[in-house]
């Protein structure tokens, strides 16, 4: 693809952007209902309100993205978003607290176009590397997050300069940034058409048949065809198949266990970081530590989570993303092992367990997304994204939710558990992904024995 460079450093550019304009924002959501309602319990409700509108964003996103190519999707998200900082300096400024969470929701727009920039970094990827491209521009997310609650206090101040309360002001800066994300994707990145990868035309790679988990390119060299994909018929012609919604995609990807796995390991990780990260906090301060703890905690986590993606991506398509996402599972089930059997207080066990969880995430959601790009057809490829990013964060704000009451039965060990139990429908399906393959792999190869 020509300018395929120029492309990957807009999108990276473009998500460092983003991810300041999700952080700034989140960073003082749960303050500012707070301040505005007097309720600790609605205050907790801003990030949920946050993650529910990522995910009701998420199909609509992927449905545009089909039809009028990814530059216009994500910039409709992050129009979105910046609509949904203006509609929050609004209310907060007149009071009207329920319109705070219609636009928190509106918010969670930008952070569903972000959650999109990864497959569309895989898009202009060369064959072979599109989990490299996918893991850089999750990486820029990194410097977003960091910078973003960092550039709340000057918010506050461009806020106050304005006449606004303090806790406004970060959304004012949001706005802004998310404003430029979306004229600078609409107006300078191209890419192929949604869902189309390099590597769809590129000829498989020669494979071992003794490996069941070929590296490199996913499609598989037994002669299966992909999720939805249309065999010709005896005079080799292929008829293609009407366009598919995002849960009928869904119901396509799950009949197919390779798939399955992918759409599992990015759900099943995602769910299971959510509902530990969000009660460490609650935990910790519960337990007499200092909330700069607690800061260098989550600082430990958010590494865990974007600072190795590159690593990650590398890994993905050096040795195959089913082997990275195993990889993830064996480090969530100890970030999950350590949480269940530490000391409470333990100042330097709570911190691993973090990082590991952040890292286990990195590798799920980045060995998840190769692997589901690869295992299904270009025709159901953007509409099984969408769904699976809806169901992440759908599971994301369930698990949110509930592990608070988890923490308040069983304590962190309980939410840890409950955190273990999600882990093993992944780890099922993984087990029949790998049968699966082998059976394929011995049937192509009867033939020629």
């Amino acid at each position: 693809m020509p300018h395929r460079g120029l492309s990957l450093t807009i999108l990276i550019v473009n998500q460092l952007l983003a991810g300041i304009g999700v952080a700034s924002g989140i960073a003082v959501a749960a303050l500012l209902v707070d301040e505005l309602t007097g309720v600790v319990a609605l205050a907790g409700l801003a990030q949920s309100a946050s993650v529910l509108g990522a995910a009701l964003a998420a199909i609509p996103l992927a449905r545009l993205a089909v039809r009028a190519g990814r530059h216009v999707s994500l910039a409709t998200g992050y129009a979105c978003a910046c609509a949904g900082a203006a509609l929050i300096i609004a209310a907060a400024a007149s009071g009207w607290v329920v319109l705070v969470f219609v636009g928190l929701a509106a918010f969670g727009a930008g952070a569903a176009a972000g959650l999109q920039a990864r497959f569309a970094a895989t898009e202009v990827a060369a064959p072979g590397f599109e989990a490299r491209y996918m893991s850089l521009v999750l990486w820029a997310t990194t410097l977003g997050s960091v910078a973003g609650p960092l550039l709340s206090e000057t918010g506050a101040q461009l806020g106050a300069s304005l006449g606004l309360p303090p806790l406004v002001g970060p959304f004012l800066l949001s706005g802004t940034v998310f404003a430029l994300s979306s004229v600078l994707v609409a107006a300078l990145l191209r890419l192929p058409k949604a869902g189309v990868l390099a590597s769809d035309a590129a000829p498989a790679a020669e494979a071992d048949p003794a490996d069941p988990e070929p590296a490199g390119r996913e499609a598989p060299d037994d002669g299966a065809l992909p999720a939805g994909r249309v065999a010709p018929d005896e005079g080799g012609r292929v008829s293609r198949p009407a366009p598919v919604g995002a849960w009928s995609a869904l119901r396509i990807a799950v009949r197919e266990p390779r798939a399955l796995f992918a759409v599992l390991a990015i759900v099943c990780s995602h769910t299971v970081m959510i509902g530990v990260m969000v009660m460490t906090p609650v935990h910790m301060t519960a337990h007499g530590l200092s909330l700069t703890l607690v800061g260098v905690v989550l600082s430990v986590h958010i590494l865990g989570m974007y600072g190795a993606s590159p690593i990650v991506g590398w890994l993905a398509d050096r040795i195959g993303s089913a082997r990275v996402i195993s990889l993830g599972i064996g480090i969530l089930l100890s970030a999950t092992l350590i949480g269940i059997l530490m000391p409470a207080d333990d100042v330097l066990l709570i911190p691993l367990a973090l990082g590991l969880l952040g890292l286990g995430w990195s590798c799920g959601l980045i060995g998840g997304s190769t692997l589901l790009n690869h295992s299904v057809d270009a025709d159901i490829r953007v509409p099984l994204q969408g769904a699976t990013d809806a169901t992440m964060n759908l599971a994301a704000a369930a698990s949110a939710a509930l592990s608070g009451v988890v923490l308040g039965i069983g304590g962190f060990a309980g939410v840890n558990l409950v955190a273990v139990l999600v882990l093993v429908p992944l780890v099922i399906a993984g087990l029949r992904a790998r049968r699966a393959g082998r059976a394929a792999r011995s049937a192509a190869l009867a033939p020629h024995a």
